[in-house]
């Protein structure tokens, strides 16, 4: 079941007092930036683990068959490196629009591969959204992922772009990593 944060965001966060914000990804919007920004840098944050555990109704899957896509769930002591985007405040009335299925944004302290600090607003679907999936087995996962499509495409492109994205900065992310190659293994086998 899908569930419009946009203006639960837009009303928690007002942001047109600022200049410009930090911006943190760490799923589509490390290789899919449909936004102006004005400065982009790798980042990481601290106590966060990248999971495919939300739903998605309305870009890789449909309000009837959902596909699966990341959020970031509490993990005491692991880190989670993705890409930040120094970006105007109107920018968000795009990215509301775009990660509105569930997905609640708030700051949190990112650090900069160069050691550097800022504060970063992230998006984060947690368990009480109507769009939870939550934990799997990785085959059943990797099952959905690999039959799963929506308005922007196949639920498997989204994943394994995501994959080479990490791979790309030189992140390390098992979970993602062998969940790419599972559904990559499906899909050859059906091809």
């Amino acid at each position: 079941m899908a569930q419009d944060t946009t203006e639960l965001n837009r009303q928690n966060h007002r942001l047109d007092h600022l200049d410009d914000v930090w911006l943190f990804g760490y799923g589509s919007l490390i290789y899919k930036v449909d936004f102006p920004y004005r400065e982009r840098r790798v980042a990481s944050i601290d106590g966060w683990a990248r999971r495919f555990w939300q739903g998605s109704h309305d870009h890789r899957g449909t309000p009837e068959a959902p596909g699966r896509v990341a959020t970031l769930t509490e993990a005491p002591g692991q880190t989670c490196v993705g890409m930040a985007y120094r970006v105007s405040p109107d920018t968000f009335e795009h990215l509301d629009h775009r990660e509105k299925n569930g997905y609640l944004r708030f700051f949190t302290p990112m650090t900069f591969a160069d050691k550097g600090h800022a504060e970063g607003l992230v998006y984060v679907a947690g368990p009480d959204n109507a769009a939870f999936l939550g934990s799997a087995p990785l085959d059943k996962m990797a099952e959905h992922i690999a039959r799963s499509h929506g308005p922007s495409g196949a639920n498997a492109d989204y994943l394994v772009h995501l994959a080479k994205a990490l791979k790309d900065l030189g992140a390390e992310d098992e979970h993602v990593f062998e969940l790419a190659r599972r559904v990559e293994d499906l899909l050859l086998a059906t091809s």
